[in-house]
């Protein structure tokens, strides 16, 4: 049987995927996507959006009618306080929301659809390899079983698994990953304005971790509570993500009226770098390129606008779209992840971390660095104080990074 052409195949129906076949359907462009979940389906996350993620969601022209508009973010660390709002900017909206993305995602595919995209549920696709070059995706079982020839085949599956390992895109060895956990509860302040994060988190034996517990209001009788951490720490493998919650709920319990887990806590893993994000015939978005800030767990912006760059690069020249996906990507984000991911070597030391946490919110002015940092406002083109504390914490970085990779093991 012949190969059905199409000019995108993409493998993967969340945020980077769907935001990539939106953009490609509502150009004209023949594009399927290959989702191996339900339509429908939950992912476990934190479900918040930066102001950053809202203005991708606000050009895709997804109605955010069903999100809980937040207008900023408390951080806490030790007994100090900081609550502040969003930042009015010409670049984001200064507000961001949550979502949970079982509504999320379907509302993403829906647009999908809607703008003429084949959305293909419950198949897992891999890519069809010829030499170096992908040349489409193969799909489905048996009878199902379909062979797709595309002139760009995106790869939007997240954490890095049978897909990355076929094309060579695998996490980096040695470089920072996270974990994260997280469930529902019922509270009274589900409805409020603000994210929560508690930076100043702690393991099993009492001690700092780097990494942060949230709060995250869903507006819908609920609050999405979690928490996560790098495995730059000491004692990461031995840590037990389920204590740790239980432990973090203990805290934020009382303030929050928290009544019982509403499911069974989830956990997942979080790429933080990949060793290629584009090849011949493919780009790997979101998740999948490692586009995610190391700081605070977050990607799904990141996923957004570089499911739109890909289209937006193929439109233009798709002879040259993957070469010139991976430069503007690497132009945009790398910097910061980077900074991010040697930041995170930095505060895995323990004498390190706990006098760096007091310091994140140790007066207004770097409270609103620290915002704009756990907002993802940050990447090349940030101007003012932040982009330049983050432009010299890059070069500062740069040169402690092999002492702080060296002395890990001892931290």
């Amino acid at each position: 049987m012949a190969a059905e052409h199409y000019d995108i195949a993409v493998i993967g129906g969340g945020p980077a995927g769907t935001a990539a076949a939106i953009r490609a359907a509502r150009a004209g462009l023949r594009v399927i996507v290959f989702e191996k979940g339900k339509h429908g389906r939950d992912k476990v996350c934190g479900d918040g959006l930066t102001p950053r993620a809202i203005g991708a969601l606000n050009e895709l022209e997804i109605p955010l009618d069903d999100a809980h508009r937040i207008k900023g973010l408390r951080m806490i660390a030790g007994n100090r306080v900081r609550e502040l709002d969003w930042p009015t900017t010409d670049r984001f909206p200064n507000y961001g929301a949550v979502w949970p993305r079982r509504r999320l995602d379907t509302a993403l595919m829906d647009a999908a659809e809607a703008a003429g995209a084949e959305m293909v549920y419950e198949t897992v696709a891999l890519p069809v390899l010829d030499g170096d070059r992908v040349t489409g995706v193969e799909a489905g079982e048996g009878s199902t079983r379909r062979t797709i020839a595309a002139d760009l085949t995106i790869v939007a599956t997240g954490a890095p698994g049978a897909v990355a390992k076929m094309l060579g895109a695998d996490r980096v060895p040695n470089e920072t990953f996270g974990l994260a956990i997280r469930t529902y509860a019922e509270t009274p302040r589900h409805d409020s304005e603000h994210l929560e994060a508690l930076l100043s988190l702690k393991g099993d034996d009492g001690k700092a971790v780097p990494g942060y517990g949230w709060m995250f209001p869903a507006g819908d009788g609920t609050v999405n509570i979690g928490c996560g951490a790098l495995s730059t720490m000491k004692g990461f493998k031995k840590l037990n993500l389920n204590t740790m919650l239980e432990n973090y709920r203990k805290q934020v319990m009382d303030d929050w009226e928290l009544g019982p887990n509403l499911e069974r806590p989830r956990a997942w893993r979080l790429p933080m770098s990949t060793q290629k994000r584009h090849g011949a015939g493919w780009v790997a978005v979101g998740d999948a390129a490692g586009l995610v800030n190391p700081m605070n767990g977050e990607g799904i912006d990141y996923g957004l606008e570089s499911g739109m760059l890909a289209v937006d690069l193929f439109i233009e020249n798709p002879g040259t779209a993957p070469a010139r996906y991976d430069e503007m990507v690497g132009e945009k984000f790398d910097a910061f992840l980077r900074t991010g991911r040697r930041f995170s070597f930095l505060i895995g030391h323990p004498w390190i971390l706990k006098p760096g946490l007091a310091m994140s919110v140790s007066t207004e002015s770097i409270a609103k660095i620290t915002l704009a940092v756990m907002g993802n406002l940050v990447d090349n083109a940030t101007p003012g104080v932040a982009g330049k504390v983050m432009w010299m914490a890059d070069k500062g970085l740069g040169l402690v990074d092999p002492i702080l990779r060296k002395t890990r093991a001892a931290a």
